[in-house]
């Protein structure tokens, strides 16, 4: 039986190297693609294959999809786990900012998925994984354009399952929780570098508090078993359309499916709700924002 081709994106650590990893162990030829291919080393040397690719490139996504289709004929599975999360207030995270991140998380997914599409076409079968997050269902404060960024995945992978089922073509949904990857880090140091200094710094030493919890947590989880759900998402005869991954995001999902808007929003609230010390610790902040506002006006 020949082996099934599988590329995905975001391979070079976390989530992504370790779905290259397993989809190899199930027999599965495996392109690895990440800005830097010399962090896929790993895949390398268990038998994989790495591409250096920006998903923000056109010109980077084309010569990958090319290669592939080139060296093995078509691309059967494609995971686009590629992505990042970047916080802080609305008002205070640069729009250039905002547009980056919906760059690589929506439309990088968007334009390697519009490549990949007419093979899968041609041969009237084919998978398409999304790795969306428990965040595309939740929210957080600090978190809109993160949140708005896998929203959107959500509804352009709901939308492309019913586009591209008459074509043979599936589209999966991934929704990770906690995980213990470098996600979590970048997170909490672009909410201190966005929103540490300014009216919301109380708001953003909450955050940074819960999620450093949540990466401690018992209900945190390696990257490994989000790898096992996207490999079986990725084999089953019929893939269910979501998979929420681990338990506990499963119940954080089916929480926000039952509680109103303002109910859940008191979870949320409670959840990250900033301590007397975030408090000082803030107004400190607006004060010398103040000072600094009258010497300039004075000068």
């Amino acid at each position: 039986m020949e082996r099934q081709v599988a590329l995905v994106t975001g391979a070079s650590s976390g989530i992504g190297e370790q779905t290259a990893l397993e989809l190899l162990r199930r027999g599965f030829t495996v392109y690895g693609a990440a800005r830097r291919a010399d962090r896929m080393t790993p895949l390398v040397d268990a038998g994989g294959h790495a591409i250096a690719m920006d998903v923000t490139d056109d010109a980077s996504v084309r010569a990958a999809v090319d290669r592939i289709t080139a060296e093995q004929g078509r691309i059967d599975v494609l995971v686009n786990n590629a992505g990042y999360g970047s916080y802080g207030a609305l008002e205070d995270v640069p729009i250039d900012e905002a547009r980056r991140q919906f760059e690589v998380n929506v439309f990088g997914l968007a334009r390697i998925t519009q490549l990949v599409l007419p093979g899968m076409r041609a041969r009237r079968s084919g998978t398409i994984v999304n790795i969306s997050s428990i965040g595309g269902r939740i929210y957080e404060p600090l978190g809109a354009w993160y949140h708005s960024t896998k929203f959107a995945v959500e509804g352009l992978s709901d939308s492309l399952r019913v586009e591209l089922e008459p074509h043979g073509i599936r589209v999966v949904v991934i929704q990770p929780g906690a995980i213990r990857t470098e996600w979590n880090g970048i997170s909490r140091r672009s909410a201190v570098e966005r929103s540490g200094a300014t009216a919301y710094a109380a708001q953003a030493r909450a955050l940074v508090r819960a999620l450093e919890a949540a990466d401690r947590s018992s209900a945190a989880t390696e990257p490994h078993v989000v790898a096992a759900t996207i490999a079986k998402a990725a084999t089953a005869r019929r893939p269910r359309t979501r998979y929420a991954t681990p338990f506990s995001a499963k119940f954080i999902v089916g929480l926000r499916r039952m509680l109103p808007d303002r109910v859940f929003d008191l979870v949320i609230h409670r959840v990250f709700a900033p301590t007397k010390a975030d408090l000082a610790a803030g107004e400190a902040h607006s004060a010398e924002g103040r000072s600094s506002d009258g010497e300039r006006v004075a000068a």
